[in-house]
Order: structure tokens, then C-alpha cells, then sequence
């Protein structure tokens, strides 16, 4: 999905240098370097939809459900929708399994607004540019906000109008997992504007520990309220 590999030929299609988008024909690779992993599906390129195309494309159409049902099964033993149970790996797991198989040193990286998963994104390493945090706050980020903003209000209206107790008990409940999703993506944006206007620029020979420290323990103040560091990826 972000072009390391490629179904056209066998072996690494790309690990640094000029990517050309072209090179590739049978599955193509995001276009922007940057793969929404949210628990709701807001963008065309929101990370289970474009595995479950890049299994289609993969495997063949016939087979789809069936592979993904495969899938899912391997992942968890949860009788939830076989896309459900994926998007929660992807959300969830996915990145410290990379993280583990890649002894701390993760080639994709997955940017966090924290334990809420307000935001999250996954971006090829060896595909960077300075103007990547840019793309992501204002492309990415904002829009995810703005979402999270609808659905607090579609949760008032239900708990306004609806005549359900269990509708109402359920809209309450979602509403307040959204607050704090849209509390934490706020706080989240102010680390991500501050290293976003300084362009930061990446060097793979330095490694990934190195390059990946940029991006942490951002120091965001307020006036007249007490400095906080946040992260702008997972952990290692």
C-alpha cells in the first residue's frame, strides 16, 4: 500500500530515493504517503478499505469475503465482522507487531494523538518529506476533526428526539468517547502545527531511532498553564 513491494515484480520496489508513482500498474500505491487508521471510516483512503481493494485486486473478487473471513480469523476468534476485526488490529496492533519484527526500528510509522485514537496515521519512512507533518495536519488531521464534530452532534439528535432508551444509552456513551477524541486531536494539533512549520527534514543513513526522535517529546506551552510533551508517533 505504500509501494515498498509491488505486484509487479518480485522482491523491493522501493527503499529510498525518487518514488515514481508510475513505476507501478497492477496495485497502485497511496499517492500521498499517508494512510488514515481511524475506528471510523472517514476518508477514501481510510486503511481497510484499501487492503480489502488491495486483497481484490491480489486475489480476485469471487474470493474477497472469503479471505477476508481467513483473515480475520487469524487475527482474533471474535464472531465481529471480518472488517471490524481488521481495522482493530490495524488500530491497535498492527505497529507494535511492525515494531517487533523490526527490533524497535520501524520502517512505517504511525502517528498518535494518544490513548483515545482520536487520530492515527500510518507513512512510509523511506517515502518522507518536509512537507509530510504539513499534509497530515491539514489534510488529514483538520478533516478527522471536523468529523468527529458531526457525529457529536448526529449523537445529539439522537439523544434529543429519539423516543429509544437504548438508542439514547448508546448515543451518550458514543458521544462521550467523541469528546475525547476531539479534546485530544486538539491538543494533538498543536505538537503537530509546531514541527510542521519547521520542515524537518530526514536522513535514512542516520537510521530510524535518530530520525524517528525528531518527531517525539514535543514541547507544547500555553499561557499560564504548565508545559506538556506529547508525541507525534507511537512509542518505540
Amino acid at each position: 500500500m505504500f509501494g515498498r513491494y509491488s505486484l509487479d515484480n518480485d522482491g523491493l520496489q522501493f527503499a529510498g530515493g525518487e518514488f515514481n508513482i508510475n513505476n507501478y500498474h497492477k496495485f497502485i500505491p497511496d499517492d500521498d504517503n499517508i494512510i488514515p487508521v481511524l475506528d471510523t471510516a472517514y476518508f477514501d483512503d481510510d486503511i481497510v478499505g484499501y487492503f480489502t481493494k488491495f486483497v481484490e485486486i491480489c486475489f480476485g473478487e469471487e474470493t474477497l469475503e472469503q479471505n477476508l473471513d481467513f483473515i480475520a480469523g487469524a487475527l482474533s476468534k471474535s464472531n465481529k465482522p471480518s472488517r471490524e476485526i481488521i481495522r482493530q488490529y490495524l488500530l491497535k496492533n498492527f505497529f507494535n507487531d511492525h515494531k517487533k519484527i523490526y527490533k524497535k526500528c520501524p520502517i512505517y510509522w504511525q502517528f498518535s494523538s494518544g490513548k483515545e485514537n482520536g487520530f492515527n496515521c500510518l507513512v512510509y519512512m523511506h517515502r518522507y518529506e518536509p512537507s509530510l507533518v504539513a499534509r497530515i495536519r491539514t489534510d488529514y488531521l483538520h478533516k478527522t476533526q471536523k468529523a468527529i464534530e458531526q457525529a457529536i452532534v448526529n449523537c445529539d439528535n439522537i439523544i434529543n428526539h429519539s423516543s429509544s432508551n437504548t438508542e439514547i444509552s448508546k448515543a451518550n456513551k458514543d458521544k462521550s468517547k467523541l469528546q475525547k477524541q476531539l479534546k485530544e486531536t486538539q491538543e494533538y494539533d498543536e505538537a503537530l502545527a509546531h514541527i510542521a512549520n519547521q520542515n524537518i527534514q530526514i536522513d535514512l543513513n542516520d537510521g530510524v531511532k535518530v530520525n524517528y526522535a525528531k518527531f517525539q517529546n514535543i514541547i507544547v506551552s500555553k499561557e499560564g498553564k504548565k508545559s506538556k510533551k506529547i508525541n507525534l508517533l507511537k512509542k518505540l
